[in-house]
């Protein structure tokens, strides 16, 4: 009864998220401080995505993967971020992060065991357009250090969300569990091509 409950909890908090979707790059509206920086992750579709993906990916992995991987994300997007604010291009953005939530999808619908190391530099390339994107759209009077602050804390959030998500499916059967991590990894696979295409 307690699952049915928490799992309930969980997916209307995703609902809740979910309305917000089509905001994260429009630019539409004021952004500034740490309560839009924080804001900005959990707006759009592609980042929620790729994010729980990038924590159930590391759930899969275990051991010192937990928090390298997630932390690995946070760490190179913060760069990706600065490079954003001080207006250094980097090529095809929409479609790096579109890209991640396609082949992180796949990695967890795989479930693929990579090394650690491999791991890390997977999600650091991907971080790279998520933190772009998060840079190049904070506005000049934004405060630039509330902001990222934001944005970086957001992402960890949903991090620990797809590690959590992980451990709870683990927790529904040994038989159950790996089919509804494959399950929800191929759903977010498909989302991506959606994003990828232009149809989400």
């Amino acid at each position: 009864m307690r699952l049915k409950v928490t799992i309930a909890r969980g997916m209307a908090m995703a609902a809740a998220l979910l309305p917000t979707a089509a905001l994260a790059h429009t630019g539409v509206g004021h952004t500034s401080g740490f309560m839009h920086g924080f804001a900005h992750p959990i707006s759009g579709l592609d980042h929620i995505l790729a994010m729980i993906m990038v924590g159930v990916f590391a759930w899969l992995l275990g051991g010192r993967a937990l928090w390298l991987v997630p932390a690995t994300f946070v760490l190179v997007m913060a760069i990706g971020g600065v490079l954003g604010v001080a207006g250094i291009e980097v090529p095809y953005v929409e479609t790096g992060i579109a890209l991640s939530v396609v082949v992180l999808g796949v990695v967890v619908a795989l479930g693929v065991k990579a090394p650690v190391a491999m791991a890390m530099g997977l999600v650091g390339l991907f971080a790279i357009f998520h933190g772009h994107a998060h840079g190049a759209e904070m506005p000049e009077d934004a405060g630039s250090l509330a902001y990222a602050a934001g944005f970086m804390i957001a992402t960890a959030l949903l991090h620990a969300a797809g590690i959590g998500i992980g451990l709870l499916i683990g927790k529904v059967s040994e038989s159950y569990g790996p089919a509804v991590v494959r399950t929800a990894g191929g759903a977010a696979a498909v989302a991506g091509v959606g994003l990828l295409t232009g149809v989400l």
